[in-house]
Formats: structure tokens, sequence, C-alpha cells
């Protein structure tokens, strides 16, 4: 496969999916002044929380405004009230029915549209949005291109704990059938806006009876504000502003050394060496091959007699065994501010990278984590039981490192090489038996006291070779391996 080709191959899995969202926008634009009525006790409450949030008169921006009448029922000052949104069916509607107010085609992704280029708004509206999007830290991050410092962003999002009546809901011809949703609870939507530099004014929960009942005022107005009940409320809300004044971001420049264990990876080794991107000062790539047996050496000695990218290496792991060694070798030769790892079977595009140097280098982390259970994965990329086990290792050792952690597993992990340095000579508090260097990594770096972040990743399928884990056995040695973290972690004190 050509450098050419892998990069085309992944272009094109994403344009399709944008695609397929924007067809099925289009397909259910007639159909949602029906399925708004069906449920318009629930949208009357998300404009009731606008316009509490809102003032008239102002210049407000909605993202994702579908037909407009929230944008509308906001009032803003004349000429001052935009909307966009992806699907062009759906604009069509929104302009002929609120031809005061301007509409605009563009992915909340970007915000590229020409009309918004250097132009800010006083309020932002993403009301339903963050579930049905493809990257949310992508559209955060362009959410900042259209803010000045006194900006305020209005964030609305249902509450997963709903999703089973939500399903059911559509099974029953009640609610608008919908592609499935990215699994974000608030902690998740927060931590994402702390990586794009949003700072949380107010949060809050409304709706814990979204029906039009006699009693569903009363239960919403007070029930759904009590505590315990709160957490079970449909609607969850965030105010926030852009942090550090509205000003540019502080950033310092590092230069990055990406890790590639692998073994028997001979067809995803193009797609690495073209697809990880250059970032900061300079990246350096390196290679630990595991004893290969499918040619997986050979394909990258011919990269680097080709000097298909500037500084490239391969180290043989040698008579060391399992993915951990091949990290600590690595990392041991890496010569890098930042080391990141990037696993060869590329479940984790290597286009998500720069996020993770991004989160180093403008200081919102020591230590960034790759969380594949925010967003749906994609095909058969983790079997059921493994997701069950993610779940329960990212639980056991958030309580037991007192930082939280969705998920433990996920291959792709950065660190400043410094902390790395001080977390080997530290290695003796724990031991090293780790096979796999997750907990190894994780175990030091909560040593360590470094700040821990998570970093939300589409996982992939695999699409070359056969995993390497062997979900009983490994599973075993990490249950071990948390009883002995909360022995070290719990008792030392």
């Amino acid at each position: 496969m050509t450098h050419d080709s892998a990069e085309t191959t992944f272009a094109k899995k994403t344009r399709a999916d944008l695609e397929r969202r924007v067809a099925d926008s289009d397909r259910w634009a007639n159909e949602r002044d029906r399925w708004r009525q069906k449920s318009s006790a629930y949208y009357d409450s998300i404009e009731r929380l606008a316009k509490f949030v809102v003032p008239e008169g102002q210049s407000v921006l909605e993202i994702g405004c579908s037909t407009g009448d929230l944008l509308a029922a906001l009032k803003p000052a004349p000429g001052q009230g935009v909307g966009i949104d992806l699907s062009p069916r759906t604009v069509e509607i929104a302009r002929q029915r609120h031809p005061n107010l301007d509409f605009l085609i563009d992915d909340a992704e970007e915000l590229s549209n020409p009309a918004l280029a250097g132009r800010t708004f006083d309020y932002v509206v993403v009301s339903d949005v963050v579930g049905m999007l493809s990257d949310v830290w992508s559209a955060f991050r362009a959410l900042r291109r259209v803010c000045h410092s006194r900006t305020r962003i209005l964030i609305t999002y249902y509450n997963f704990v709903w999703e089973p009546i939500l399903q059911l809901g559509e099974k029953l011809g009640m609610k608008m059938p919908i592609d499935q949703q990215n699994w974000l609870g608030m902690q998740d939507l927060e931590n994402l806006m702390r990586l794009n530099h949003l700072e949380v004014i107010r949060r809050g929960t409304a709706q814990l009876a979204p029906v039009a009942a006699p009693l569903a005022p009363t239960v919403n107005r007070y029930l759904a504000q009590l505590p315990g009940l709160r957490h079970l409320a449909l609607t969850q809300y965030f105010v926030c502003r852009l942090a550090h004044g509205g000003g540019p971001i502080p950033e310092r420049d590092y230069s990055v050394s990406v890790v590639v264990p692998c073994k028997n990876e001979l067809g995803n080794v193009d797609d690495i060496v073209a697809r990880t991107p250059e970032m900061g000062r300079g990246t350096e790539l390196i290679f630990v091959d595991g004893n290969s047996n499918d040619g997986t050496q050979a394909a990258i000695e011919r990269h680097l007699a080709q000097k298909s990218r500037p500084n490239m290496r391969l180290i043989h792991q040698g008579n060391g065994k399992g993915k951990g060694d091949a990290v600590r070798k690595g990392f041991a030769a890496a010569t890098g501010d930042i080391l990141m790892i990037l696993d060869a079977d590329l479940t984790v595009p290597p286009e998500d990278l720069p996020k993770f140097y991004l989160a180093m280098s403008e200081g919102q982390a020591e230590f960034v984590n790759g969380s594949r259970l925010v967003y749906p994965m994609e095909g058969e990329a983790m079997r059921l039981l493994n997701t069950f086990g993610n779940k329960f290792f990212g639980m056991a050792l958030s309580a037991i490192l007192e930082q939280r952690l969705k998920d433990t597993l996920c291959g792709t992990k950065v660190l400043f090489r410094r902390d790395y340095e001080r977390l080997a000579e530290n290695r003796k508090f724990f031991g090293d038996f780790d096979p796999f260097g997750d907990f190894d990594l994780l175990f030091g770096a909560a040593k360590q006291n470094l700040q821990i972040v998570e970093m939300p990743i589409r996982y992939r399928a695999r699409t070359y070779g056969e995993t390497k884990i062997s979900r009983f056995k490994h599973g075993a040695i990490l249950a071990q391996m948390t009883m002995h973290a909360f022995r070290r972690f719990k008792t030392a004190f």
C-alpha cells in the first residue's frame, strides 16, 4: 500500500462519515416539526432554559440550529442572529421560516463558513448537538473563533441515564430515530471544555419529567433540583466562557518522540510512516519490533533506506517480551521532550496525536491518557466483554488513584520525558511485572503526583493482523495489579 493510498483511504472514511450525517439530517428535515410536536414538553423546557440564560437583544450564534425555532425564540438583536447547521435542507427550511435571521451551512467541528470569518457573538448556543458530533474536541476548539472575552456559551445535552428510555421511545414511535450518540457525561464534557480552555461558570440539570402532564411542571421546578434526584434529570447544561480572559492560548514548543511497539504488523507500517504527523519542534518516530516474522522489520528498514521521513529509527526488542518491555526500550532511546505511545494496530488514528500534544504544550496536563469509551466504536473494535472489563478497571483505578480514569487500557499515553525518567527511577515502588505498560505508567504518574487528563478518541477497528490480548489470562494479571495498587496506595499511610 502506498503512502498516498493510505492517506486517501483514511480521508475517504472520514468524508463518508460526514456525508452520511448530512444525508441523515436532510432525510429527517421535513419531519422535524412532527417529531417536535410529539416531544413538545422537552423542547419547551430547552427553550425556557435558553431564554433564561440568553437575554433578548444580543448577538447570538446557534450551532446546530435545525429549523431555527430556538434561535428565533431568543429574539436576537436585528441582524445579529445567526444559525448554522450541517444539513442544506434544514437550513433551507429555516431561511423560509425565519427570514429575519441568517442561516448558514457549516460543520460545527470547523466553523469555516466565510460569513463567520472574524465575527464574534455575545452568546453561542449549542443545544443537543455534542452527541452527534464525530469529534467534540474539534468542535469546542472551533468555538473559540466566534467568541470574544465576554461571550457566554450555553451547552445542553441529555443525561445518558435516559438512554434505555429514549431508545424505547424510538421503538414506540414517540421520538425521532437518531444514530447512536456519544457517551458523554457531565465530567466528560467538562474535561473536553477544559482541554480547549473553556471555563465553566455554571452547570445544572433540568427536566425530571419531560412530558406534558399535570404534575410535570411541579416535578421539574422543585424535585428535579433536589440532591440525588437532580442526577436523574434528562437535561444537563453548562454556561461557560473563554479562559485566560479570552486571550491567546499559552503554548510552549516541544520536540516529540512517538514510540510504536510492534509485532507482526506488516500491513500497518506504511500507514504509520505516512500518517504520523509532525508536531512541535520535530517528531521522532521509533519502531520497537518484537521479533516479527511477517516482514514487519523489512518494511520498516525499507522506509529507513528510502528516508521516507526524517528522524525515524528501528529498535529490536531482542529477548524482551510484551508491550510494556517494548515501550520501556523505546522510551529509553527517545530524545523528544514529550513521549507518546502509538499502538501499531492503528485502532487509535495517528491523526489524533496533535490533540495529545496540545494538551501537554498548553499546560492542561502532565500525563494524557487516551479514552476509547466516549465515542461509539467502529465495527467490532472492542468486544463486549473487553468493554465491561475496561470500565471495571477504570472505576477501580479511579478510586485507588483518586484521579478520574474512564479507560485505563487505551494504548495511547503521553507524558514528558523528564517525568518518565523520574517514574522509571522509582519503578521499584510497584515492581516490574506489568506486561502491558499501561498500569506501570498510570501508577507511576499518580505516585509522582502528575496531573492525569483523558483525551477522548474514536476507536477504530483493526484492519490488519490479530490482537495480542488474551482476555481471561491478561484480565487476571490486570486484576492482580489492581489489588497490588490498592495495597500500595491505600495502605501506605
